[in-house]
């Protein structure tokens, strides 16, 4: 099945996870929503992760401060894991580190933008779906399209 499972840490996370589901909805991608924190309910994360791993997802998880959940979740799991920590202003950004330094073995891939989280997921997915495929084409496509729309409306503005 082609599918994302999105893993919160927190409510607070919903935000973050809607610009995701936006993002995947535009591509038909379907997807799935939880919260549970690998710190504060690390069983009922495990449980999550190994019931939604027999539908073989791409997980995308949201934690920032101390991201335990997107380590925890690649460790649990064979499936790919997309971090998307939402950086926080407090530490001048530095929260985000707990999700780049990973212990051996334990191999999530972290994405910053939301978009984009769910752009790898959807070309993960599309490496076994071509109507996912089609369709990530069809977005790089209208991405490039708008550069040169951009480009060529420059002609109508003299440059000084």
């Amino acid at each position: 099945m082609s599918k994302v499972v999105i893993i919160m840490g927190s409510k607070a996370d919903l935000e973050w996870a809607k610009k995701i589901v936006s993002t995947l909805n535009d591509l038909e991608i379907k997807s799935e929503c939880f919260i549970a924190s690998a710190h504060k309910i690390p069983l009922q994360c495990y449980d999550i992760i190994r019931e939604k791993e027999k539908e073989n997802p791409v997980f995308i998880t949201i934690a920032g401060m101390s991201n335990a959940l997107s380590g925890f979740t690649d460790a649990q799991t064979h499936c790919p894991v997309i971090a998307c920590p939402p950086v926080g202003e407090t530490f001048a950004g530095g929260d985000v580190f707990s999700s780049l330094r990973m212990p051996s073995g334990v191999a999530p891939l972290v994405i910053l933008n939301p978009k984009n989280a769910a752009l790898a997921a959807a070309k993960i997915l599309g490496l076994e779906n071509d109507k996912i495929r089609l369709n990530v084409t069809k977005f790089q496509h209208s991405q490039r399209q708008r550069l040169i729309d951009d480009n060529d409306s420059l002609s109508s503005f003299p440059v000084q």
